[in-house]
C-alpha cells in the first residue's frame, strides 16, 4: 500500500509542473500558442503566454477586437496564420524568435523575456514599439523608402519622442487599472 501511494506520490511531481502553461515550454511553443490564442480571439488565453507588462497591451487589443468589424478581423486573422516561425536565439533569460510572413517575406523578430522560469512573449507598448522602429530602419537601410537623410533622421527622432510619451502613457494607464484591480478587490 505504501508503495502503491509514493508512486502516486511522484507521478503527481512528475505530471502537475508539465501542466503549468509555458512551463518548460521552448520560446517558439510559447510563441505558437500565443499566436493561436490570438488567431482565436482569445485574450485571455494569449495573456497566459505574455509577459506581466503586456496586459494593458492584451487588455486595449481585447476592447478594440469587441469593436472590430469582422472583415478587420478576419484581416488580422490571415495575417497571424501566414506566419512561419523560425529558431529562436536565446541569450540569457531573454530569447528571439524570427517570425516571417510567408505572402510578403517579411521577417519580424519577436522578443521573449523569462518571467518566474518560463518563457513569456513581450507584447507590451515598448517592446511594439520598438521592433516598429527596426522595420522601418530596414526598410530605410533596403532603400526601399523615398526619404533623404535628414528626413529621415526627422522622423527617426519623432518617433523617438513619440515612444517616450507613449511608454509614459502606457506607464499612467497600467497604473491606473492595478489601482481599480485593487478597488475591485476590496
Amino acid at each position: 500500500m505504501k508503495k502503491i501511494i509514493v508512486i502516486i506520490i511522484a507521478a503527481f511531481a512528475v505530471i502537475l509542473p508539465g501542466c503549468q502553461s509555458g512551463s518548460g515550454a521552448k520560446p517558439q511553443e510559447v510563441l505558437n500558442h500565443f499566436f493561436d490564442a490570438l488567431s482565436k480571439k482569445d485574450i485571455n488565453e494569449a495573456k497566459k503566454y505574455a509577459t506581466k507588462d503586456s496586459e494593458g497591451m492584451l487588455s486595449m487589443m481585447q476592447m478594440g477586437m469587441q469593436n472590430m468589424n469582422n472583415d478587420h478581423a478576419d484581416k488580422m486573422m490571415e495575417m497571424i496564420n501566414n506566419m512561419q516561425m523560425g529558431n529562436a536565439t536565446i541569450t540569457g533569460d531573454k530569447a528571439t524568435v524570427p517570425v516571417k510572413d510567408k505572402k510578403s517575406g517579411e521577417t519580424t523578430d519577436f522578443l521573449l523575456k523569462k518571467e518566474n522560469g518560463d518563457w513569456k512573449v513581450a507584447f507590451d507598448m515598448a517592446t511594439l514599439m520598438d521592433m516598429a522602429n527596426k522595420k522601418m530602419k530596414e526598410h530605410e537601410m533596403n532603400g526601399s523608402g523615398n526619404m533623404n537623410g535628414e528626413d529621415s533622421a526627422q522622423m527617426n527622432e519623432s518617433i523617438d519622442s513619440a515612444n517616450s510619451h507613449l511608454k509614459e502613457k502606457m506607464d499612467r494607464a497600467r497604473k491606473l487599472m492595478d489601482s481599480l484591480k485593487a478597488a475591485q478587490q476590496k
